[in-house]
């Protein structure tokens, strides 16, 4: 398989789904002549024109309206936001209209909208720019919520999205639009709803999601190297729907979970599984379910700090050994 960039398999998903349907079009502030903020949109304006790739001007609540108006008679679209913390301002058209509009009208009506973008810490741009709100978005009954941790699934996952009749939340991270992986060529498509275990272990389950997965995969090394603990990564891919199987599979094998998310611990996504895990697998648990969080405070600008405020893989080594004794 082709080593490419998580950008460049997010570009490949929405370029072949533009030739695939004509029904899809990209919207959002700078796709389109600029190449996007982040140059996920690089060089499809020119190949597909204006009425595929459209600029618009600085208001999400307006474009995202716009959206959910085209996906409601029977377009595709495929909506950028800068960050997803730009999303509060059309909370009205995403939650309301997009999320409740196939309930209100008896299951007459679908919205099949994608809602794309950086939803993350970790880049200094303050707290107005840093937020998470996937544990807000998957609130809403009538939204999905997808964050892909890896080049291959931020392709396959957002081949689903677009091909989704429900509109679904692409939460991508900005610190990972560079990494690169192996991307499988072709129609590659991961159905929404179905968790990966990225590494096999035996003595506790690391549950995550985002980049966090990333984090998680460098403390299991480090467990392993240095005390000889077994752990697995759980990467949920899908915070809604939630694949609970493969995470009460995973917990009953080893007896201990440690959940890690960039949330802000409070009625976060990880609080949401720990109690799924305490309802369902509670015999199964050696130890107390534990959890490893973004700290509980707004964005700090601070670059070294900032760091320090998002989930590490020592923060997640001590929780582990905790479990373990």
């Amino acid at each position: 398989m082709p080593v490419i960039t998580y950008r460049q398999a997010l570009n490949d998903a929405l370029a072949e789904e533009l030739e695939r349907d004509e029904s899809v079009f990209l919207m959002g502030e700078e796709v389109a002549e600029y190449n996007g903020a982040y140059k996920i949109t690089e060089g499809l304006w020119k190949r597909f024109g204006d009425k595929r790739v459209i600029d618009t001007p600085i208001s999400e609540a307006g474009f995202i309206g716009l959206g959910v108006g085209a996906a409601m008679m029977g377009l595709r679209p495929v909506m950028e936001l800068m960050f997803w913390s730009f999303a509060y301002v059309a909370y009205d058209q995403i939650i309301n209209n997009a999320g409740c509009v196939r309930y209100m009208s008896g299951g007459l009506i679908n919205c099949p909208l994608v809602i794309r973008g950086p939803a993350n810490g970790g880049t200094n741009v303050g707290a107005t720019h840093s937020h998470t709100p996937e544990n807000f978005l998957a609130n809403t009954p009538g939204l999905k919520v997808v964050c892909p941790a890896t080049p291959a699934d931020a392709k396959g996952l957002m081949k689903a999205a677009i091909r989704d009749n429900d509109p679904v939340c692409v939460m991508e991270n900005t610190l990972l639009y560079g990494d690169q992986g192996e991307v499988p060529e072709g129609d590659y498509v991961i159905p929404i709803g179905v968790a990966d275990v990225k590494r096999e272990g035996t003595d506790v389950s690391l549950i995550a999601h985002g980049r966090a997965v990333l984090t998680c995969l460098a403390a299991a090394h480090r467990l392993h190297e240095e005390f000889n603990i077994s752990a697995e990564v759980v990467d949920l891919r899908s915070i809604r729907p939630l694949d609970e199987e493969t995470v009460l599979d995973s917990v009953r094998k080893t007896h201990r979970a440690v959940l890690v998310d960039e949330n802000k611990p409070f009625c976060g996504v990880s609080a949401q599984i720990a109690t799924m895990i305490q309802e369902k697998a509670f015999d199964d648990l050696d130890a107390p379910v534990q959890r490893v969080c973004s700290l509980d405070a707004p964005a700090i600008y601070s670059p070294p700090l900032e760091i320090q405020q998002l989930p590490t893989a020592d923060r997640i080594i001590q929780k582990v050994l905790a479990v373990c004794s």
